[in-house]
This record gives C-alpha cells, sequence and structure tokens, in this order.
C-alpha cells in the first residue's frame, strides 16, 4: 500500500516482480518503462479514456490513475497476459475477426474492458456491452466493428446491430479495497484528489520530466 516504504511487489501476468520505484508511481509507468509491457497506452493520464485499461483482480482498472503501491498485493493482468500471437484469447480472436481496428491506440482497452465483463458476465445482452464499453473513448469511429466483435466473443449474432438499443446502466461491481468507481462502477480508480496533490510522475512520466509512453507501439 502507499503508507508503506521499500520496494513494491507486483504480481504480473502471473509473475511476481520486486520494483525498486516510488510507491506513488502510476501503475501504467512502471509496466511500460520497468517491466517492458507495451499493452496498456497512455492516452489522457487522467483516467478518462481507457487506453491505459488493465484488469486487477478481476475488474477493468485504469493504470495510468492507480499508484504502483494500491496494486501491490493485487492481481495484475495486461493485454500480454490474455494470449499469444500464435494463440490469442478468443476476445482477441473476435477483434481480428471483426477487423475491429483503425489505429489500433484504443483497442487494449476496449479489449481489456471487454474481457472483464464477459468474464463475470459470459453472456451480456447488446445494450450491457454498449454500457460497459461507453467510456471508453475510440477517436477513429471504430465503435460499430468494436461491438461487433464483443458480440462474437461473447457467442452473439453480429450480423445486425440495433441502433435503438438504450444505453442502461448495468450493475455495479463491488470495488477492490483503496479504489472508487470510476463514472461506471465497472471501472477503478484511486479517490479522487486536488490536482495539486498528484504525484509529479502522474502528470510527467519519470523519464526527463517528459510524458512517458505516448509514443511507443
Amino acid at each position: 500500500m502507499l503508507g508503506r516504504s521499500g520496494p513494491v511487489q507486483l504480481s504480473v501476468n502471473g509473475v511476481a516482480h520486486t520494483l525498486d520505484v516510488p510507491r506513488d508511481t502510476a501503475l501504467l509507468y512502471v509496466l511500460r518503462n520497468d517491466l517492458g509491457l507495451n499493452g496498456p497506452k497512455f492516452g489522457c493520464g487522467l483516467g478518462e479514456c481507457g487506453a491505459c485499461t488493465v484488469i486487477l483482480d478481476g475488474v477493468a482498472a485504469r493504470s495510468c490513475v492507480v499508484p504502483a503501491g494500491i496494486a501491490e498485493g493485487r492481481e495484475i493482468m495486461t493485454l500480454e497476459g490474455l494470449g499469444a500471437p500464435g494463440r490469442p484469447h478468443p476476445v482477441q480472436q473476435a477483434f481480428i475477426d471483426e477487423q475491429a481496428a483503425q489505429c489500433g491506440y484504443c483497442l487494449n482497452g476496449m479489449i481489456m474492458t471487454a474481457t472483464a465483463l464477459l468474464d463475470r458476465h459470459p453472456d451480456p445482452s447488446e445494450a450491457e456491452i454498449r454500457a460497459e464499453l461507453r467510456y471508453n473513448l475510440c477517436r477513429c469511429g471504430t465503435h460499430v466493428e468494436i461491438l461487433r466483435a464483443v458480440l462474437r466473443a461473447a457467442g452473439r449474432p453480429v450480423a445486425v446491430l440495433n441502433d435503438d438499443v438504450p444505453h442502461t446502466p448495468h450493475a455495479e461491481v463491488p470495488a477492490p479495497a483503496g479504489l472508487e468507481p470510476r463514472i461506471d462502477g465497472t471501472n477503478w480508480r484511486p479517490p479522487s484528489r486536488p490536482a495539486s496533490q498528484a504525484p509529479q510522475d502522474e502528470v510527467a512520466g519519470r523519464e526527463g520530466g517528459q510524458r512517458v509512453g505516448v509514443v511507443e507501439a
């Protein structure tokens, strides 16, 4: 947790790591810079866009605003932990089959959020899928293909999408200790704090005061 001192111990994709980093460093920077896991992307740095999403104890979480110390003792899964190039996860395969990408920058968040949904609710309705993904931003406009991919992964028909499906709220997921709901009750982040109190790592990264992880593949 944040109040402790000493190295941070993280379990990522089933592998234990002991890292000598400040405990308030954003988990995203640790994953990308220290562990070389480039699946989660830096998008907004505010927990708003979803590009940095990882699965934390089974729940989709915005890693750009989760301090590494809060992630200690939890099971962290990144995109790299889902499947391999020759053996993609069913959600990854569905995105391939539906060609649900344009620039691809948002796909980490879309896939990880969809995976967390299907793990806890294997047979979601189209309305529930729309509700789950509504705060994951895709600036290229591939929303239809993404929705088709998640429907395919859920085993639902994808031939026709219903544009009149209401965007109804879904059931909230219990919060992991130390985190609070981010808008929709299923994507989690630490309790809000004034921007003036945010660690410098959350604003600029840890390499020379520049934002880290913006352009890496």
